[in-house]
C-alpha cells in the first residue's frame, strides 16, 4: 500500500554540471507543480558552508514565497557526510513528500548521489580502517588513484564519485570502501529503485567555462574567503576543510600561506573546470548504464525549460 502511494506523483530529477542552472530550473519548476525539491550535492549539507558550495538561498524564494528544500543545511561543517547517509536521508525526505502527495523533485549535480537512489542501492556503513590509514597515508595520489581504480577492477563497483577525487584524503576513503566491499559481498537490495523523470541541462562548454570564471570572481567578492576563515577561527582544522575539495581546498591553503591569491584563483579555476568536465562524465555514464536523461539546453529561457518539462509530465502514457 505504501509503494503504491508513493507512486502517485513520479519523481523529477534534474540534473547538470556547475553553473548550468539547475537550482534555477528547479525552483521554477516547483513553483509551478506546487512541489518540494531534495538536494542532490554531497556539500550543500553542510551548515555556514554557503559561499563555496554554491547554495543560492535567495533562489528558493519566489514572490516572497518560499520553495521548501530539503538536504540543505542538515550537518554541522568539519563533519564528514557521505553517500550512505544521504541514501537514508533522501528516503526519508522523499517518503514524506510522497505521503502527502506533494511533487517531489531531485535536484544536483552530484551524480553519484543520484544515481544510488534511483538504482535503490543497499550500502553499507563503512567503518575507519586505522591499520589501512597507516599504510596509505605517505602515498601520492596518483599511487592512490591506481591502488582505486585497482580495487574498483576488482569489486567490479561504478560507486565511486571521481567527481571528489581531488585530494590524497578523499582517495584514502575510498579505497578504505572498496577495501570493505571486497572483503564484505553487498547483501541484496533492500530499497526499490525509484522510476524518475530525468531531465539533464545541457551547457555549451565555452559559455560553462565563462560562468564558472565569472561566479568564481563574484564568490570572491561576496566573501568566500572570509567564510572559510571563519570556520577555521570556530576551530575547525585546516585538514578538515581541504577535505571538501575546490574552495575550501584551495582557500584554506591559500589562508594558511601556501599560496597567493593570484595562484589560488587560477589553481581553483582550473580545478572548477575539471570538476565539470567530470560532472559531465558521469552523467554520459548513467546514459550508458541504462538512465535516459532528457537534455534542455541551458541557453532556453527558464519558463521553456519549466513548460517543456510540464508538457512532458502531462503527455499521456
Amino acid at each position: 500500500r505504501l509503494q503504491e502511494q508513493l507512486m502517485e506523483k513520479k519523481l523529477i530529477t534534474i540534473l547538470g554540471p556547475t553553473a548550468s542552472g539547475k537550482t534555477a530550473l528547479a525552483v521554477s519548476l516547483a513553483q509551478k507543480l506546487a512541489g518540494e525539491i531534495i538536494s542532490a550535492d554531497s556539500r550543500q549539507v553542510y551548515r555556514d558552508m554557503t559561499i563555496g558550495t554554491g547554495k543560492d538561498l535567495d533562489d528558493y524564494i519566489v514572490n516572497g514565497q518560499p520553495i521548501p528544500h530539503h538536504l540543505i543545511d542538515i550537518c554541522d561543517a568539519g563533519t564528514k557526510y557521505n553517500l550512505f547517509q544521504f541514501q537514508h536521508d533522501f528516503r526519508t525526505a522523499y517518503n514524506d513528500i510522497c505521503r502527502r502527495n506533494v511533487q517531489p523533485i531531485l535536484c544536483g549535480g552530484t551524480g553519484l548521489y543520484i544515481e544510488a537512489v534511483l538504482k535503490g542501492y543497499n550500502l553499507h556503513e563503512v567503518p575507519r580502517n586505522e591499520k589501512l590509514r597507516l599504510e596509505l597515508k605517505d602515498k601520492t595520489l596518483e599511487q592512490l588513484t591506481e591502488i582505486l581504480i585497482n580495487l574498483k577492477r576488482r569489486t567490479q563497483s561504478t560507486l565511486h564519485n571521481k567527481t571528489d577525487l581531488d585530494s590524497c584524503q578523499r582517495a584514502i576513503r575510498a579505497i578504505e570502501i572498496e577495501t570493505f566491499n571486497l572483503r564484505t559481498p553487498a547483501s541484496k537490495r533492500t530499497f526499490l529503485p525509484i522510476q524518475s523523470l530525468i531531465f539533464g541541462i545541457k551547457i555549451d562548454r565555452n559559455m560553462r567555462r565563462q560562468r564558472i570564471t565569472q561566479r568564481l570572481k563574484e564568490r570572491l567578492d561576496n566573501g568566500l574567503i572570509e567564510e572559510v576563515r571563519s570556520l577555521l577561527n570556530r576551530g575547525i582544522s585546516a585538514e578538515a576543510l581541504i577535505y571538501y575539495g575546490l574552495e575550501y581546498k584551495y582557500i584554506t591553503e591559500h589562508i594558511i600561506g601556501k599560496s597567493t591569491l593570484d595562484q589560488t584563483f587560477r589553481a581553483l579555476e582550473t580545478a572548477i573546470h575539471q570538476f565539470a568536465k567530470r560532472q559531465m562524465t558521469w552523467f554520459r555514464g548513467m546514459e550508458r548504464r541504462g538512465f535516459k536523461i532528457n537534455w534542455l539546453d541551458a541557453e532556453m529561457p527558464n519558463h521553456e525549460k519549466t513548460q517543456t518539462i510540464i508538457s512532458m509530465i502531462e503527455e499521456p502514457k
